[in-house]
């Protein structure tokens, strides 16, 4: 098992795919992740697909067992005294806390970094919540669909005759996982002077912002430029977009002039075509992209649908041009390039014969990213946990149990 992170212990106090992601890539570094989980439910992504032949059940959901590998298992309620207590003894030697609650709850249960950094002064406690935790906003509840929309991601998505879209699914929230990794990843480094843990405040909102909306901020405090939904475009020179050819889609950019000229030239067989060179509105491609973009869609059109995706790719490949067939999900499963990076893991589950899912997010050339074990069943590691690493015997663990503890 891959050792860069092995000394590390982290305690994850969080749900769904904000805190997991984060706590998943940790653990895929070596670090040793106890994931705390309610008594009856779970983590709420137990509750969410897929599902092996669509059938529900908590302990099959691929959406858990992707962000949860590599993890030790416990349930444990915070909400009762008994639980917080046993919370904080796991709390005492761990290194860092990822936690999702709200905050005024973690005010509440004295759960709140200003108590803990008492107990554990040199724990990292990194709170991942919709809007941080500060602001009037600080204990609202929120999803992905509100953080996206309050961030400023949902005014710039979609065509700008209709309404918003929503982004694409919880994109925002595994942005926030990797900010999070980051972030515990600069805290544990800064130990190492200080000598001694950090708060870390992340609102998923502002990872939207930061990742979507930056230069759409900067471009409107800096010369008050309001930028509107442009559908498969963008506002850099044409093409800069995503349009039909003979069997589905094509990426289509060229940024330098002469990456367009080539383009042009292999539409035209080794000539740029005379009604490109002749049209006095394509000679600024900027203003042709802002202006005259349908036109040009048009006039591309022919040539496009004519040939296949991997046609076009080969033909720019060849000359240099960056464009890309837009693939589907089954493509980019058994797409050629990804499966010699041996990108994709395979996840083992009872009764299947497993399933793909992303893998490493990086490679390293001493380091190994290594996500071998696969989720934890709900309370998997409860007996590991309470009684070999923090001495409860048998009989105390039955007790935790009967009285919803644990």
């Amino acid at each position: 098992m891959n050792k860069t992170l092995g000394n590390i212990k982290v305690i994850e106090l969080a749900q769904y795919i904000s805190g997991p992601f984060c706590g998943m890539l940790l653990a895929g570094l070596g670090a040793n992740v106890t994931k705390i989980e309610s008594p009856e439910k779970g983590d709420i992504s137990r509750r969410c697909g897929p599902f092996p032949d669509d059938i529900p059940h908590t302990d099959r959901s691929g959406l858990f067992h992707y962000l949860n590998r590599n993890k030790k298992g416990i349930t444990l309620d915070v909400l009762k005294s008994t639980g917080r207590q046993i919370f904080i003894e796991l709390l005492k030697d761990a290194d860092v806390l990822i936690e999702d609650l709200p905050p005024h709850l973690a005010k509440e249960l004295k759960l709140d970094f200003a108590t803990l950094r008492e107990i554990n002064p040199k724990l990292n406690v990194i709170s991942i919540t919709p809007f941080g935790q500060t602001g009037p906003y600080r204990d609202y509840k929120a999803y992905a669909i509100n953080a996206s929309a309050m961030g400023g991601m949902s005014s710039i998505v979609g065509d700008p005759k209709r309404e918003p879209l929503t982004p694409p699914f919880s994109m925002g929230n595994f942005q926030t996982g990797v900010i999070a990794s980051n972030a515990i990843m600069s805290a544990l480094m800064a130990d190492i002077k200080i000598n001694r843990g950090q708060h870390i405040d992340i609102s998923e909102a502002e990872s939207w912002s930061i990742f979507h909306t930056g230069n759409v901020v900067s471009a409107f405090v800096y010369g008050g430029r309001k930028r509107t939904r442009s559908g498969h475009r963008t506002f850099a020179p044409y093409p800069y977009t995503l349009l039909p050819c003979k069997d589905g889609y094509i990426s289509m950019i060229a940024l330098r002039g002469s990456e367009w000229k080539r383009f042009l030239e292999i539409m035209g067989d080794g000539k740029i075509p005379e009604w490109y060179a002749s049209d006095e509105r394509f000679k600024d491609r900027a203003k042709a992209g802002r202006e005259h973009s349908e036109v040009l869609d048009n006039l591309l059109s022919p040539w496009l649908m004519s040939h296949t995706r991997e046609e076009i790719f080969n033909k720019c490949r060849e000359k240099h041009v960056p464009f890309m067939p837009v693939r589907n999900m089954d493509e980019v499963v058994n797409c050629e390039h990804l499966n010699k990076r041996e990108y994709f893991d395979t996840i083992k589950l009872t009764g299947t014969n497993g399933f793909k899912c992303p893998g490493a997010p990086v490679r390293f050339s001493q380091s190994h990213w290594e996500l071998n074990d696969t989720a934890p069943a709900l309370s998997a590691h409860n007996h590991e946990v309470f009684c070999e690493e923090l001495g409860y015997s048998k009989e105390e663990l039955v007790q935790l149990r009967r009285t919803g503890t644990i």
